[in-house]
């Protein structure tokens, strides 16, 4: 029987060192560069602007996305650490946001899919990300499938 191991990650500072220069291309180019759209069983980038729980100050995440019908789906892994990620506690307190995706902008609302929607979103990451259920396996609790619906300006 093989042995079933999570996959393997790269350190921790690694992973925060990347994401940072990640946002820092983007926010020099203006976007221009570090978002793309996703393709067929590939998933894209989108730049999402919360209001801090705490400050009340704009807070920018680059994250990885796809799309079901209007809305965009990300995951709220935050590299797969054990806490929430600050984005996502932002979102429950104040759901509203904004998100950049390569050449437009528009105001979402953000929720936590459930049940039946939750699985098949799931299913989605899967299809795109094979090792998805090891690294979830990671994290001390569910990681949630984070939905981004488009609102009225």
């Amino acid at each position: 029987m093989a042995d079933e191991r999570p996959p393997r990650l790269p350190p921790r500072w690694f992973i925060r060192t990347f994401w940072t220069l990640h946002r820092a291309l983007c926010r020099v180019s203006g976007g221009r560069l570090g978002l793309w759209r996703p393709k067929p069983g590939k998933w894209g980038t989108l730049r999402l602007t919360t209001t801090g729980r705490r400050t009340g100050r704009e807070r920018k995440v680059v994250l990885g996305y796809v799309e079901d019908g209007p809305n965009l789906v990300t995951l709220a892994m935050n590299g797969w650490a054990a806490p929430e990620p600050a984005w996502w506690l932002n979102l429950q307190a104040r759901p509203d946001a904004t998100v950049e995706l390569a050449g437009t902008s528009h105001p979402v609302r953000a929720r936590a899919a459930e049940g039946a929607e939750r699985t098949r979103l799931w299913e989605t990451w899967r299809g795109i990300d094979k090792g998805l259920d090891g690294l979830a396996a990671r994290r001390p609790a569910e990681t949630a499938v984070v939905i981004l619906e488009p609102r009225a300006h």
